[in-house]
This record gives structure tokens, sequence and C-alpha cells, in this order.
């Protein structure tokens, strides 16, 4: 179907001059990998990640041990940390910052060269709106990578929390109380008097909510009071959002009662892999608040079979990321929401014994069958040095817990690559040594001392 659709596009091309495009007509060309091998990869493979952030590194990490290869990471900005290491081939390129046509130009005239040069490319995305570019032309970038993303209509329906929440409710996962109100309707009138407070309110849509920049602007927002709720609602209705704002009960907890749990699954929708742990902090700064800093394996079967039942429901297939929430007043763990995409912190399933990037390589390029592995293993997660947890971890238990493993060397922080540059690890050690400084500026110093 991708190379007939190729095909018309580049007739369509030839009849109009003002629409050819020479990627068109190499695109169409198509690699053929049926016959592709193993071996074959180390000369022939490319991954490119879009975003130079941790996600990338991570995917960079595991690429090179797997197959090698350099991955080519492809950023509106130069993050020092990812282009200085010797692993990537960290490319500069404005058009990331230039919205989805200046992407999809540029992604065309790169697959192009690829192809053209017999390379194997593979692409993915660190944030939530890659994903959703990615996955709105996956058949025209299919001529030249492999996209390992669902198709659109799916994405789209499961990615709008109150779908989300439908699903859950279908298949007996639980979830928050939760209502929802459509910014974009001026007819919409919320009664704020009537919720019990605190509260939690975010934009439905993540995806388009990402690329919008304004002040006040929260990745989450806690509501305390009924003014709070209609000044959140105002705010992005005049800062132009027109989606649903989704409104939930307040799960009591900390940051520790988060959880985290990835997948990777098959074509049929059949959980391959799974891996995850309980959080132990959180960023709280407001622009990244919620992505998780510190992750403690921990296995728990209600939130695996949860999990599989939803992916095999949907017929979901690839990575996926489920942030989950356990709820101490009835013992209940609830699903808040899926990350149709690798998370940031997907480097713990890697350290939990499952190289991510041959999972991508194995079920989208060489089509092999993948073994069920749970990847949990016994290195915590860590982007932060153990004076944050010392400062910032109230729960005594779990604090000690953690600082056993910094002093076991049960630790693994995706940055930390002794056979990497000396550049790289410079970065690496400043980005970490970085947090200390952040956390007492978002949480107060001292709180535990």
């Amino acid at each position: 179907m991708a190379r007939l659709s190729a095909l018309r596009r580049c007739v369509h091309a030839f009849a109009n001059p003002f629409l050819f495009h020479p990627a068109l007509l190499i695109g169409a060309l198509m690699i053929d990998t049926s016959q592709l091998t193993e071996s074959d990869l180390s000369a022939r493979l490319v991954p490119v990640a879009l975003g130079g952030e941790i996600m990338s590194y991570g995917f960079a990490r595991c690429f090179h041990e797997a197959y090698g290869v350099k991955t080519m990471v492809i950023s509106a900005v130069d993050v020092k940390v990812t282009s200085s290491s010797n692993l990537v081939d960290y490319r500069v390129v404005p058009a990331m910052g230039q919205g989805d046509d200046a992407i999809m130009d540029f992604l065309r005239k790169l697959g192009a060269e690829l192809a053209a040069a017999g390379k194997v490319a593979i692409i993915f995305g660190s944030a939530d709106w890659h994903a959703r570019i990615l996955s709105q032309n996956k058949e025209e970038l299919s001529q030249w990578f492999a996209v390992p993303y669902n198709d659109f209509e799916l994405l789209d329906d499961i990615t709008q929390k109150e779908r989300f929440y439908a699903i859950c409710e279908e298949l007996g996962i639980d979830y928050p109380k939760t209502w929802t109100f459509d910014c974009a309707d001026p007819n919409v009138v919320i009664d704020a008097e009537s919720f019990t407070y605190p509260l939690i309110a975010k934009p439905s849509n993540s995806a388009r909510y990402d690329l919008m920049d304004f002040p006040g602007k929260e990745k989450v927002y806690e509501v305390q009071t009924p003014d709070d709720l209609l000044r959140i609602f105002d705010l992005l209705r005049e800062a132009g959002y027109d989606r649903e704002l989704v409104v939930q009960d307040f799960i009591p907890g900390d940051d520790d009662a988060l959880r985290s749990l990835t997948t990777f699954s098959d074509a049929s929708g059949d959980v391959r892999v799974v891996s995850g742990g309980r959080v132990v902090l959180q960023d709280h700064s407001p622009a990244r608040i919620g992505n998780p800093m510190c992750i403690l394996p921990e296995r728990v079967d209600r939130i695996i079979e949860d999990a599989k039942r939803f992916c095999k429901h949907v017929g979901y297939r690839g990575f996926g990321n489920f942030d989950i929430k356990y709820d101490a007043r009835d013992g209940s763990y609830k699903f808040f929401e899926i990350n149709t995409r690798p998370g940031r912190n997907t480097y713990y399933v890697a350290q939990g014994g499952a190289n991510i990037a041959r999972l991508l390589v194995d079920e989208y390029i060489l089509h092999r069958e993948i073994p069920y592995q749970e990847a949990y293993g016994d290195t915590l997660y860590t982007c932060v040095p153990k004076k944050v947890i010392e400062r910032h971890v109230s729960n005594p238990e779990l604090r000690d817990e953690v600082l056993d493993m910094y002093r076991s060397g049960h630790t693994g922080y995706p940055y930390d690559n002794p056979r990497d540059t000396f550049a790289h690890k410079l970065y690496a050690r400043v980005t970490f040594m970085h947090q200390v400084q952040k956390f007492d500026r978002f949480m107060g110093s001292g709180k535990n001392a």
C-alpha cells in the first residue's frame, strides 16, 4: 500500500511540475529489507532520533551496544550533553522549530538521501508532538524509514484522556474520577462550587498543549479552590487552547505513590516486554513537572495485567508508557494516561535487561518474534545525586532503601557512560549535579535535614 501510494504521488508530481520533489521519486523505490540479516545492520542501519534530550541518548547507547552504529539526532537546538557524545551524529536543524511542514520537507530530503545510499533507517521522537507528526505522516515516511508508531486514528483516540478513561471503564481498569470541559465552547459554564477540593487539572491533548507558550503555563495544575479552577479554565481558553480541560479527583500521596510502567507490544497487541517501577522523585520545575527523575524497580501484578488487557484490546503496537498512581484510600492503582511513545525514562527497560533498540529493530525491521520478558532487575534509575534523595524524599523507609542502592553502586544514570568522550562526561556530570540546586529551588533546601 505504501509503495502504491508513493508511485501515485510520483505520477502526480510529474504531471504537475510545481509539486515535483526529488524525494518523492527516490522514496518510491523503497528499500527491500526482506533479505536483510542482523549482520548487515552494522553497515546499513541508521537510527534517527528527533530531539536531543535524555531519551535520545539512552536509545543511542542501546543502538551502539547492539549494532555498533551511531544514532543521527535531529534537534532545533544544541543540547551539549548529547551533541558532545561519540555515539551520535548530532545535527542542529532549524526546521525542527518551524512547524510540521518544514519538518516534513526536511525528513523527505533526509529519507531520500538515506535510501539513495542504501541505508535502512528507523525514526522515532522524544516528545508527544514528535509521535503525532510521525504517526500522521506514517504512510509517506514509510517509503524511507521504519516508523514505530501506531496509525494516527488509534494514537489520536487513546491520547484523548476522556477516551482513555472510557476504555479503562470498559475494561475494568481503575482510573481517577474525571470531568472534562471544552475550552473551545464559549457556552461552557463550570459549577466550580460543586467540587470537592483539592483537584488536579490538565489539558486532554498534551501534544497540542506542549507546543503552546504563555504566561502561567504549567504541565499539570493543582486546584485548591473554586476560584483556582475558573482561573485555570480561563487561562487556557484565552491562550488559544481549543481542546478539553480534564479535571480529576486528587489522589493523595507524594511522588512515591506514582508508578511508571513501560510496555512493548507486537503487531497483534500482545505485550512482549514489560518494565516499570515506583517513582521515588519527580521533577518539580513548572515546565517539567511530572517527569520521573528517580525510579525504583518494582513489579506489580495488577498493573501489568491491566496494561496487557488495554494494549490487546486496542491493538497497540510498540512502546507505550503508562502513568499510574497508588491510591492508599482503597489500595487500588489508578491509571492516568498512556504516552504513545517511549518515555524519557525508557532507559530503565535497558537497565532491567532488555535492549530497547533491539526491540525496535526486531519488531519493525527484522520482523522477528520477541520472547516475553519482564525487565526489572535491581538497578535504580536515577538522574539526581544522592543529596537530592537525602533532602527531598520524605518517606524514611524508602529514602533509606534508595540510599543503600547508591552506596552499593546499584544505580544507573543514562548519561553516565565511561566509554563516551571527555566532553560528554563533563556535561553529564554538570547536568547531574545541577539537580541539587534545581530541587532546592523548587522544593526548598534541607527538607529532611
